[in-house]
Parts: C-alpha cells; structure tokens; sequence
C-alpha cells in the first residue's frame, strides 16, 4: 500500500509546476527499496522446491 501511495506521490509531483527534484529522488529510492523489500518477502515465501 506504501508502494502504491508513493507512486501517486511521484506522479503528483512529476506534474507539478515547481518540481522538487531533490523530494522527487528521495520518494523514488524509497520505492525501489520499497520494492526490493516486496521482491525479498516474496522470494522467502516462495518455496524452493516444488511439494
């Protein structure tokens, strides 16, 4: 949900007039880490071998 709300964030401020590019940074390395945190719980669910 996190992940989701930040994509929103970006977009709103990927079409603002005043762009904060150092805001717009931040929010996207958030994200990725956001993701590679979703990627790192999925693939620790996810067995190994099939049943």
């Amino acid at each position: 949900m996190e992940h989701a709300d930040l994509d929103a964030m970006i977009d709103r401020l990927g079409h603002a007039n005043e762009v904060d590019e150092l805001m717009l940074r931040r929010l996207k390395k958030r994200r990725l880490a956001l993701r590679d945190e979703i990627a790192r719980l999925e693939h620790e669910l996810t067995p190994d071998e099939p049943a």
